[in-house]
């Protein structure tokens, strides 16, 4: 055999022994390494490491976090009613010996054993609630709860639950329908209950304004009363004081405004004697 192939052999096969014999760990990731098939250490640093080929292998697993988006499930309200609730899940590998031994490193098998301890939980929670209790406003209050009831999943699963949000809580159609027509029916009532209030106002009001205007008037007609009174009693007192002074004027004065209200139009007649006292003063303009 040539010295050239001598050390090539040797070579070759040291190579391929170096190639199956080093692994990279990256950041993100966290490895396992087994012996025969059995877990023989997982506590790598991130960097190159060593193992011996055809005795050990390794199995690397996300340190990054993973996504559980399940189809929408249909939940029970404690009125006896349907939700539809769409909803996703972040976690981690928290222990990778324990999520290998409880899940044999499967990412499906511990979505759905996840899955199923999330929508125990779920539907525990909104069966203790009513639709709109869930849909108002208490759905942060129930994910915090169910977050609680998965903090046992590290020492089950090997796995961390970091938050769980809904993307979306629906009704189905003819719960939909039913919480519509009930809450129509309540803001009808409302409506009703304010107009009948305000109509209540309305009479109430309109009653002290037309109780108000009456006083007003009726203070004004006296108050007028009152005044033409003592203007007519003026009025009196100066014509008395006036017929007093010169009754011949006073007289004549009377007849003239008389006579001039009597012939105001063009065709006024009036039949009266010619020796009646109405036209003394056209006879003798002393009246006599």
């Amino acid at each position: 055999m040539p010295s050239s192939q001598k050390i090539l052999i040797p070579l070759l096969l040291a190579l391929f022994v170096g190639y199956f014999s080093v692994y990279k760990v990256n950041e993100y990731e966290q490895a396992i390494v087994f012996e025969f098939r059995k877990i023989k250490r997982s506590d790598h640093q991130p960097g190159l490491h060593f193992m011996w080929p055809l005795i050990n292998n390794v199995q690397k697993f996300q340190k990054r976090l993973l996504n559980l988006d399940q189809e929408p499930q249909r939940f029970l309200t404690s009125e006896k009613k349907d939700v539809i609730v769409d909803y996703y899940v972040k976690w981690r590998i928290s222990d990778v010996e324990k999520f290998y031994t409880s899940t044999r490193g499967d990412i499906a098998v511990a979505n759905q054993l996840l899955g199923q301890r999330i929508n125990r939980a779920l539907r525990d929670q909104f069966g203790a609630r009513t639709v709109q209790e869930v849909v108002a406003g208490e759905r942060s209050q129930i994910l915090e709860v169910v977050k609680t009831t998965t903090s046992n999943l590290p020492e089950e699963l090997g796995i961390t639950v970091e938050d769980v949000r809904t993307k979306r809580i629906d009704l189905p159609s003819e719960v939909s329908n039913s919480v519509y027509e009930r809450m129509r029916a309540e803001r009808n009532r409302v409506a009703k209950e304010f107009r009948a209030n305000g109509s209540e106002a309305a009479e109430r009001i309109r009653a002290l304004a037309d109780r108000e205007r009456e006083v007003i008037l009726a203070n004004a007609y006296k108050d007028s009363e009152i005044e033409r009174g003592e203007g007519d009693a003026q009025a009196t007192d100066i014509y008395a004081t006036a017929f007093n002074k010169d009754k011949e004027f006073y007289s004549l004065y009377r007849s003239l405004n008389a006579y001039q209200n009597s012939f105001s139009g063009n065709n006024d007649i009036m039949l009266v004697e010619p020796e009646s006292e109405f036209f003394k003063y056209f006879n003798n303009p002393k009246g006599r």
